[in-house]
């Protein structure tokens, strides 16, 4: 999407064609707005991030944002009126038919212009942003096990002064038993793919020896390249697991110790992109600056995830729009039919969203947070689609299968690969995944109020310009990934979220 935003004191249109106008802070009831040389007076009180009409709209009109149909009015809308749950409502339905158009190809950049970042070069050519072992539980029952070996595995690295060791950390959760079929393949398919991340230079698989989720079947997933810093453990083998944990950590960690950061190119991030706790701040601030970021990644020659299927309804076409070949546009839109298909099968409507947050924070359909959310994705071409529990494969935009779910979606971002994720928020949030989880505040005040837990104020874009404020993100992101905690980081927020969609024995 072509951008087009235009900075006012009050409120931003942002396409030449929108119906409405989203205020930036609090406006009063009779207070003119000026929008491109015509003063609006507003008929009610307009909330920061909200929106008004600029024009009016009769029952069953189309409205749009973002140059897009983001509803349809369900009453009259006279300019200046608040528009939102009380007179928009969503247009969207179910599965839909899509026809593909090859897409213009986007300008790539070299190497040696794009920056360098600090990160740690692997055996089969893949480059982390993180030296840690990993422990990874392949059942519930174990998980406590595991994070007690990670805090004494943490003091094991803490007493080996010079080594390269970022940390040991444990991801504990509730499955690997009492799971069926394809759920079942599911959580083996997200653990043996964590074990696969760049930035666990050791992994430890902990296993009970009954559960569903055998270590032996999960071991075979996991390619040989990557068994030298791999080690198993079985409980109830062991006479005493915890000294046989400890002493594969150990192993692990003396084989890391002479690990060392060194300067690879922007080609070498694979970056994460996602939000959660969106307000209507979040498309016009810190999502198009994530796209930058992605735009920045792809064009360097990098790879760039994008997830959450459920927040591309009413946008999908926009990236259909960008895909590389027939076959990527066929899997992708078999990709979105079916995501809503599974919400059809349990009796539940597609547009079950906004989520009560993003509706306090200004945002009203689907259709407006997907067109918000997608900006992640900047202008790359989808070179690739992977299922969940999949593996990027290639430089350019991968789309992920994976819900909106905060944990299950950044999760499944790590295990896909991702070294970084952009995590925007306009509500804010602690969570952290496996991997640097850096929070992209959409506005300054929640940057102001929550300094813990953001990196990065997006909100400045409004007044320093998207150009300044991309470039001091990017310089963000490069101190970052060469090991400069995220938020997240600093405050132990780490864990993981598998996806649950099948029955429980």
């Amino acid at each position: 999407m072509t951008e087009a935003i235009y900075t006012l004191p009050d409120a931003l249109k942002i396409a030449p064609n929108d119906d409405v106008a989203v205020a930036l802070q609090p406006l009063a009831a009779g207070q003119q707005v000026m929008i491109e040389g015509n003063a609006i007076t507003l008929r009610q009180a307009i909330p920061a991030g909200h929106k008004f009409a600029l024009a009016a709209l009769s029952p069953g009109a189309a409205v749009h944002r973002y140059g897009a149909r983001i509803g349809l009015a369900t009453a009259p809308i006279a300019p200046g009126d608040h528009v939102h749950s009380h007179n928009l409502q969503t247009a969207l339905g179910g599965e839909l038919a899509y026809a593909f158009a090859a897409p213009a190809k986007p300008p790539r950049a070299q190497d040696d212009q794009a920056p360098q970042f600090m990160g740690y070069a692997r055996a089969d050519d893949r480059v982390g942003t993180r030296n840690e072992v990993w422990i990874l539980p392949t059942v519930g029952c174990v998980g406590r096990l595991g994070e007690r070996l990670a805090q004494r595995g943490q003091a094991m690295a803490a007493a080996m002064p010079g080594a390269a060791i970022d940390g040991v950390h444990a991801f504990n959760h509730p499955f690997g038993c009492s799971q069926l079929g394809a759920d079942l393949d599911g959580t083996a398919a997200i653990l043996a793919a964590l074990a696969c991340n760049p930035n666990a230079g050791g992994v430890l698989l902990l296993g009970l020896g009954c559960e569903s989720n055998q270590l032996d079947a999960l071991l075979a997933r996991i390619p040989a390249s990557r068994r030298d810093r791999l080690r198993v453990l079985r409980a109830q083998s062991e006479s005493d697991e915890f000294a046989a944990g400890e002493a594969h950590l150990a192993d692990l960690l003396g084989l890391m110790a002479q690990d060392r950061r060194s300067p690879v190119p922007l080609s070498a991030l694979r970056l994460g992109v996602k939000c959660g706790g969106s307000d209507a701040m979040s498309g016009l601030t810190a999502n198009p600056l994530i796209g930058r970021m992605t735009d920045a990644v792809t064009q360097a020659g990098g790879t760039a995830i994008l997830t959450e299927i459920p927040e591309m309804f009413g946008a999908e076409t926009l990236l259909l729009g960008r895909v590389t070949s027939p076959d990527v546009f066929d899997r992708l839109s078999t990709l979105v039919n079916r995501f809503k298909r599974y919400f059809l099968d349990h009796g539940e409507p597609v547009s079950e969203n906004p989520s009560p947050g993003n509706i306090a924070g200004g945002i009203t359909t689907l259709e407006e947070k997907s067109l918000g959310a997608v900006q992640k994705g900047g202008q790359a071409l989808v070179a690739d689609v992977i299922d969940y529990g999949g593996q990027v494969s290639q430089g350019g935009l991968t789309v992920l299968e994976a819900p909106g779910n905060d944990a299950v979606s950044t999760t499944a971002l790590a295990a896909a690969g991702a070294t970084l994720t952009l995590f925007s928020t306009g509500r804010g949030t602690p969570l952290g995944s496996p991997v640097p989880t850096v929070k992209i505040a959409s506005n300054s005040a929640l940057a102001r109020h929550k300094p813990g837990w953001i990196d990065f104020d997006a909100g400045q874009a409004l007044d320093i310009g998207m150009d300044t404020a991309a470039q001091a993100l990017l310089t963000r992101i490069i101190a970052i990934a060469s090991g400069t905690p995220a938020r997240n980081e600093a405050n132990d927020e780490r864990a993981i979220g598998i996806w649950k969609r099948g029955v429980t024995l």
